[in-house]
């Protein structure tokens, strides 16, 4: 099974999207990991996108589609896929489904996660990452034991530069502009559910679940 699970930052995707995929038996294509990885390896690509994602903004297109399709038809996706972040616009979801259509793929559900704005800011403002391990941890929902040391590995743990408030407002900004009318166009698809993700990670699951078996 192919599917997209899409929504605003802070939603949860990543975290639903991992349980989701394993469920499945599938891969789950995330969006912003594949970027961060492309940044630390200092690619054209990543150099391109860090600019954008440092200033809180959408990378262009023509980065994000190059990368996709690359990871679409690499061999442990034939199994199927979990598309995490991406499309964020229109025109990704045109190139998208023009990119599948000549693989001969299609998507069998698109899910829409959403919550309060409120919520989000919450969610993403305290996010800790660790440096060595890459493991993360909130200021919240699930702190360190030690604060500022990571739990797994003891390395240092630090908030990135997009998960800063003034930054993190501008991301939601551009999310309303530019990637809340792939609710129209994905709304009358066969396979679309939406579903209410400000509850418990667990209840969620479930409601991801529910669509996943239509």
């Amino acid at each position: 099974m192919n599917v997209i699970l899409f929504g605003p930052p802070g939603v949860g995707k990543g975290t639903q999207g991992v349980r989701l995929s394993e469920k499945l038996g599938i891969i789950q294509l995330a969006m912003g990991d594949l970027l961060r990885a492309a940044v630390k390896e200092g690619s054209d690509l990543g150099v391109k996108a860090k600019a954008f994602m440092d200033a809180g903004k959408l990378v262009p297109d023509d980065v994000v589609v190059g990368m996709i399709e690359e990871r679409i038809t690499a061999a442990d996706a034939k199994a199927g896929f979990l598309l995490d972040g991406f499309p964020r616009n229109v025109p990704q979801a045109e190139a998208l489904a023009a990119m599948l259509d000549k693989h001969g793929l299609k998507i069998e559900r698109v899910i829409f996660m959403d919550a309060p704005e409120s919520m989000l800011l919450e969610r993403l403002s305290g996010r800790l990452i660790c440096r060595a391990c890459g493991f993360g941890f909130h200021r919240h929902y699930s702190p360190p034991r030690e604060e500022g040391c990571c739990d797994r590995c003891s390395g240092e743990l630090y908030q990135r530069d997009d998960d800063r408030e003034e930054v993190i407002a501008q991301r939601l900004g551009v999310y309303q502009e530019q990637t809340q009318p792939l609710l129209d166009y994905y709304s009358s698809a066969d396979g679309f559910f939406k579903i209410d993700a400000a509850g418990e990670v667990a209840d969620v699951y479930k409601a991801l679940e529910k669509a996943v078996q239509g």
